[in-house]
């Protein structure tokens, strides 16, 4: 992987397969997964349930457990997933678990529509789609990380993931892993 033990934070917007992406990631890697969504509270499972977005707010405990989560696996490695589609929310989990690195996993948009729309028994519905695009804040080249496109699968995105994140070293660097 890193050659250091890193905890990587699978992210991107809801039905790019960060959860199916990440328990591959961390069977390949003989590491722990963690999915983000158990980290919410009720009332966030609630309000987006509902079709509402969350705010900074509802985000804040959620992002501070899944940072603790990460800090408590930092030097032993694991795989957490989390939208993180904002740079402070990333800076938040850096902040609790400073040696973290990202997967940013992107794609189209009416491709990841049509993956949310045939999941079953999951709370976040399609109509969020468009919240979270707006929101995203894309990895910037000085947090560490890699960008993967999810449109060969998930395997696939295992594989590059794996290519990318694999010579990844403690410094500050985006690298772009796509199907082009």
């Amino acid at each position: 992987m890193t050659g250091h033990n890193a905890v990587v934070v699978v992210m991107g917007v809801a039905g790019t397969g960060k959860t199916t992406v990440g328990r591959l990631l961390a069977d390949a890697l003989g590491v722990p997964y963690a999915e983000a969504d158990a980290f919410h509270p009720p009332a966030n499972v609630a309000k987006m349930s509902a079709g509402t977005p969350l705010d900074d707010a509802d985000r804040a405990p959620w992002l501070d457990a899944i940072g603790a989560w990460a800090h408590d696996h930092e030097g032993r490695g694991g795989v957490v997933s989390c939208s993180a589609l904002k740079r402070a929310y990333r800076d938040r989990l850096r902040a609790a678990a400073p040696g973290i690195v990202f997967l940013h996993l992107t794609g189209d948009r009416a491709l990841i529509a049509r993956r949310m729309a045939g999941r079953a028994d999951h709370f976040m519905p399609v109509a969020l789609l468009d919240s979270q695009f707006a929101t995203l804040e894309p990895l910037a080249p000085d947090e560490p990380g890699v960008v993967v496109d999810v449109a060969p699968g998930p395997e696939s995105v295992t594989e590059q993931a794996l290519d990318g994140l694999g010579p990844l070293p403690l410094v500050h660097t985006v690298q772009s892993v796509s199907n082009r």
